[in-house]
């Protein structure tokens, strides 16, 4: 398979910013280490401070995107992670409880255009 990229969108609390930033200013290594067992490279989150939009990208470089994105879910240290910044957050998909839940959290995007 070639590289996948993935563009995932979601609200950001207007009252959480400071401290959503604060905590990604340092990611707990433990969280890093299941995406780069993962197959997840070059991942960054944008801020749009008008629409209080968290804009997410990143490489998926693996041939099982959903069994990949399934062993990041069940990491216990990305589950105590995702307890904290989940409740920054605003999910826009109708009955979202979480992330890592039956439901998904971050809105992915289609992609429209690709220049390489």
């Amino acid at each position: 398979m070639s590289s996948k990229r993935v563009c995932q969108i979601i609200k950001l609390k207007p009252e959480a910013e400071a401290e959503y930033k604060a905590i990604h200013a340092n990611v707990w290594p433990g969280v890093l280490a299941p995406l780069k067992r993962s197959n997840i490279t070059d991942y960054s989150i944008h801020y749009y401070p008008p629409l209080h939009l968290l804009i997410a990208t990143f490489k998926y470089t693996g041939t099982d995107y959903e069994g990949d994105m399934k062993i990041v879910a069940e990491d216990e240290e990305t589950m105590r992670w995702w307890k904290v910044t989940d409740g920054m957050q605003e999910s826009f998909i109708e009955g979202a409880k979480g992330s890592g839940k039956d439901v998904p959290w971050w809105t992915e995007l289609e992609e429209v255009f690709r220049f390489e």
